[in-house]
């Protein structure tokens, strides 16, 4: 509460002995009254885009009436007032200011008094919480709305440019549940601010744990509208389950023109062209929220909710997404819910509380907090931090317009040092409950890597409710034939099972791969440098390769490439380790191979429709000579049967018979030996194959065929 001294006192007015009713701008003098014996005097209050309230009030009056009037912007009188006292005949006055009718600015109060009485005259603003649903910094058209959870501090501030960076200018309001809000007028997009929160015994400053962008990791944050993104002139669909071909994509190292591990959006956007000539319908970005530093695969962010200062901001975020979109390319976004940070993580301790020595209100506070990757498990068994990743989640695929969600090693939510951890399992359920109540056509897939069904069960039967899941039973046995230097050792039943392997029944309920970022990495490399070690481009590890590759894109599932595996890259993946372009030039028939397999996979030329279907027999195998043979199919019939025949020997094999589907002649639509894929592969002729009368494998037909060495043949009618 300040006091004023009187400012300025105005002219002798014009007087009326009238009585005005409410809303006039007329005031009344008491009868008989002579304009000499009054006074009027004049205060000007300041109030700033926080105050809720305004409270002007008289005291300590000497004598039987004073009177207030009180205007916005200019001076206040009896004929000119926004609001005046209630009872012109008293002497103890006040006036309230609050709601719709408070505004930022110079408010001029007005003092009518008779000459011979003296008052003390007071007025302060009181903060209100505020009155908009939602956490965070949520921007209205007058202002923003800020509420944070903390439900152990003593009291919050919030600070920033609007209030000179002050601790203690704009103070938030406790809502009574933990929450702490206020509004402030006249501060929108754009603004920096941080949170200052009184523990009690120390006061630290926050950043708002949903704020949608960091300046960095140990920056501001900032407010962030996101109705003020364009999304306009873009028709767009999700991709059919089948019909999607995924890119796993990682921002920092694409396509960085700038600095070797800190690429951005805007540089990445220059290849999206690439990305649809080679028919990828999808993209999975690896984590694009804040974390320390500007290079990291990006599984350490500290920030859940903001974008990745070094990669761009959350408009250009969704601009990668429209451009996607406009190419007909989905995108996905890896979400990490299993730990957070562990470093430069405003999240640890953020109110002050803690138990143990762990992190406080957003993580466990015991055992349960113990991950690989650092002391930071969240709390899955409080409501508001189910409701922070919920709402995290729904973020993603609501305001940046994502298609679906990969979730990061969901086995290390469910599972810690002391066992199940049931709320993380009835957790993933609401959440992709929610998805699929709100926009059922995105995808929700998990990293789980523990051959659970489970996983991709519905949550009415009591699964996690996911769509798909990354297989392991896919890509641990198919990249170990590949790698095996010894054909004798290439076990053509792991291979069978391989192909053959699906979840509930689904053939899409599982994404299928030979190379990923964690497959490529810690101790591992990309397939051709595993296969021959500083000879990834030798004869065998481009054999090799594509050999597999063919059974990523002819099994059943949903088939995944990691960014520049078409190109045959090198080494291994790393954050510091950037794409190397030149080698599409270098190697373009190992590109164009990878495209044609695409093509092939989605059916485009019509020819192929059996590898969108849920059929598949894999009705060949022979050990001795290392052949696979399998039957795909939809509907049946010409151009949906298809026959995959892969020889993973060093041998040609001609003349060599199998089991067909159907009568007819057999086209071979790909031959991964031909010469135009690369200069120094055989080049083994493989004829169309006509089939015969009488059965063989367990089928109807049978037919010879002509396969060249390590090598891959589609063949349909």
């Amino acid at each position: 509460m300040l006091a004023l001294l009187p400012l300025l006192l105005l002219a002798p007015l014009a007087w009326q002995s009238t009585t005005v009713q409410p809303g006039g701008t007329q005031s009344s003098l008491p009868p008989g009254s002579a304009k000499s014996e009054w006074k009027l005097d004049a205060y000007v209050a300041p109030v700033d885009g926080s105050a809720g309230t305004l409270i002007v009030e008289t005291s300590h009056v000497n004598g039987q009436q004073v009177d207030i009037f009180v205007r916005f912007g200019a001076p206040a009188s009896p004929r000119h007032f926004d609001f005046k006292s209630a009872d012109p005949t008293t002497a103890k006055e006040r006036v309230v200011v609050t709601g719709d009718d408070i505004q930022t600015g110079s408010w001029h109060i007005a003092v009518l008094h008779p000459r011979s009485v003296s008052y003390d005259i007071h007025y302060w603003t009181e903060a209100s919480g505020s009155q908009h649903a939602g956490m965070g910094a949520i921007v209205k058209p007058d202002g923003t709305s800020f509420r944070v959870w903390a439900p152990n501090a003593q009291g919050v501030n919030l600070a920033g440019g609007f209030n000179g960076w002050s601790g203690q200018a704009t103070e938030m309001v406790d809502d009574g549940d933990g929450n702490w809000s206020v509004f402030v007028r006249g501060v929108g997009h754009g603004e920096h601010y941080q949170y200052v929160i009184n523990t009690g015994s120390n006061t630290v400053w926050r950043n708002d744990p949903r704020a949608m962008r960091v300046t960095n990791s140990l920056g501001d944050s900032v407010v962030v509208d996101h109705g003020d993104f364009d999304w306009s002139g873009v028709g767009f669909s999700t991709p059919a389950w089948n019909d999607l071909i995924i890119y796993e994509l990682h921002i920092g190292t694409f396509n960085p023109t700038n600095s070797p591990t800190a690429g951005t959006f805007q540089e990445a956007i220059a290849k999206l062209d690439y990305i649809q000539a080679l028919g990828v319908t999808a993209i999975e970005l690896m984590p694009v929220c804040e974390f320390p530093g500007s290079g990291s695969w990006g599984y350490n962010y500290s920030h859940p909710y903001s974008v990745e200062s070094s990669y761009g901001t959350p408009a250009e975020f969704k601009t990668f997404v429209k451009e996607a979109h406009r190419r007909g390319i989905a995108v996905f976004l890896d979400v990490i819910y299993n730990h957070w940070g562990p470093t430069e993580m405003d999240l640890w301790q953020f109110d002050g509380w803690s138990e143990n020595g762990f992190g406080g209100i957003y993580f466990f506070n015991d055992d349960r907090a113990i991950t690989p990757w650092g002391d930071t498990r969240p709390d899955y068994t409080r409501g508001e931090v189910r409701q922070y990743i919920r709402d995290n989640a729904l973020q993603w695929l609501e305001d940046y317009w994502c298609d679906g969600l990969r979730w990061d090693s969901t086995s290390y939510m469910r599972n810690g040092n002391s066992g199940d951890i049931p709320e993380a399992w009835t957790l993933m359920q609401w959440i992709n409950d929610e998805i699929d109540s709100r926009q059922g056509w995105k995808i929700s897939i998990a990293e789980d890597m523990w051959s659970n069904e489970w996983i991709t069960k519905p949550t009415w039967a009591g699964g996690a409710g996911f769509d798909a899941q990354w297989d392991p039973n896919f890509v641990h046995p198919i990249r170990e034939v590949a790698i095996q230097p010894s054909d004798s050792y290439r076990d053509m039943w792991a291979v069978k099972n391989a192909i053959e392997y699906r979840y509930n029944g689904d053939a899409f309920g599982r994404v299928i791969y030979t190379e990923s970022h964690d497959e490529a990495s810690n101790g591992k490399s990309r397939v051709p440098e595993d296969i021959w070690p500083g000879n990834a481009d030798s004869y065998y590890s481009k054999k090799r390769s594509t050999m597999v590759s063919a059974l990523t894109f002819t099994a059943p599932g949903i088939p995944m490439l990691l960014q520049g595996q078409e190109f045959l890259e090198e080494g291994y993946f790393h954050d510091d380790r950037p794409l190397d372009w030149a080698k599409v030039t270098t190697f373009q028939g190992i590109a164009l191979l990878y495209r044609d397999l695409i093509a092939l996979r989605r059916n485009l030329h019509g020819t192929t429709a059996g590898l969108k279907g849920q059929g598949c027999n894999v009705f060949h195998v022979n050990n001795t000579q290392k052949v696979v043979a399998f039957h795909r199919w939809d509907q049946g019939g010409p151009g949906d049967d298809v026959v995959v025949v892969v020889n993973m020997s060093n041998q040609v094999l001609s003349a060599y018979d199998i089991g067909l589907p159907s009568a007819g002649t057999w086209k071979v639509r790909f031959n991964s030996d031909w010469i135009g894929y690369d200069a120094f592969f055989t080049g083994h002729n493989s004829p169309d194959v006509s089939a015969q009368t009488g059965g063989q494998d367990g089928m109807p037909n049978h037919g010879a065929i002509s396969i060249g060495p390590y090598t891959a043949l589609i063949l349909s009618r």
